[in-house]
């Protein structure tokens, strides 16, 4: 085991980068997301799932190399870990979105946001912390 492998960035270090992460990312979903149902009228449920894909590639990336400092490793097992936990949160967010945005009859962009922090905060950062990026 090298010395990289044993200096794990703190809990506080890799929250925080991780929010910064999360922000970039979901400046990335979100812009897509609104442009896609506003300016191009397409369904927000589809939006919001094409929108969380392309949040996915970017937090990724800045996870990878910048919050969790794990871009020694190989990204092989790291993408398809990330790929699971994407997945299942892209399932969670569009469901969660259409639920609030249906059944609470709270307008789309007021759904994506709530829905979106409660499954960043309590579903992606600790399986990325523990799992992905490990």
């Amino acid at each position: 085991m090298s010395t990289l492998d044993l200096a794990r960035p703190s809990l506080i270090k890799t929250f925080s980068r991780s929010q910064v992460a999360s922000f970039v990312a979901t400046m990335a979903d979100f812009g897509l997301l609104f442009s896609l149902v506003e300016f191009f009228g397409v369904w927000y449920v589809l939006a919001t799932a094409l929108g969380t894909l392309t949040g996915g590639v970017t937090n990724f990336l800045l996870n990878r190399h910048w919050s969790f400092q794990a871009g020694h490793r190989k990204w092989h097992g790291q993408a398809l870990r990330y790929t699971l936990i994407s997945g299942t949160s892209m399932i969670l967010n569009t469901g969660g979105v259409y639920l609030v945005t249906e059944y609470g009859h709270i307008h789309y962009s007021i759904s994506v946001i709530v829905v979106s922090i409660v499954i960043g905060v309590f579903f992606n950062f600790p399986f990325q912390r523990h799992f992905v990026f490990k």
